[in-house]
């Protein structure tokens, strides 16, 4: 499982024209999936991103999570994350899980996410052509793999 996590002011997803998610303050979390990830995965990940240390505090440094800040999470799908890009120009997304493998495990992590927040998560909808809008706070970005927890 991947995912890029952005601190963000603001961030909202829209599907056909209309906003399917949005949150004000928290985690834009762009969410890749493959065959080989499961609840061990999804447990780990959403700890992490719950508890990530990347909000700042009253002396100005990144030391307060989500949590504490009392920010949202807006959770998007993204097969793109694992892309392979090692022949030729065309990337190939043969890592990316099939949907019938794939949504089920958007759907746990929605459920751990909003678990280990203590609030719903917004979220994008699996598959769909999304417009993402965000504004990057900081800019922090942070690359996640659960396997290879560096």
């Amino acid at each position: 499982m991947r995912a890029v996590i952005q601190r963000v002011s603001s961030a909202s997803v829209t599907i056909d024209g209309v906003v399917a998610g949005a949150i004000e303050g928290g985690l834009l979390v762009l969410l890749g999936i493959e065959d080989r990830d499961g609840e061990a995965d999804i447990k780990w990940l959403s700890g992490k991103i719950v508890n990530l240390r990347i909000f700042v505090d009253d002396a100005g440094v990144m030391n307060r999570s989500v949590l504490e800040a009392g920010g949202g999470i807006l959770l998007v799908s993204q097969f793109t994350l694992h892309a392979s890009t090692k022949k030729g120009a065309r990337p190939s997304y043969i890592r990316a899980s099939k949907p019938d493998v794939a949504i089920p495990l958007y759907e746990q992590m929605i459920a751990q996410l909003t678990a280990d927040l203590g609030k719903p998560v917004a979220t994008g909808r699996f598959g769909a052509d999304m417009q993402v809008a965000l504004v990057n706070d900081g800019p922090v970005t942070i690359w996640i793999d659960t396997h290879n927890r560096e």
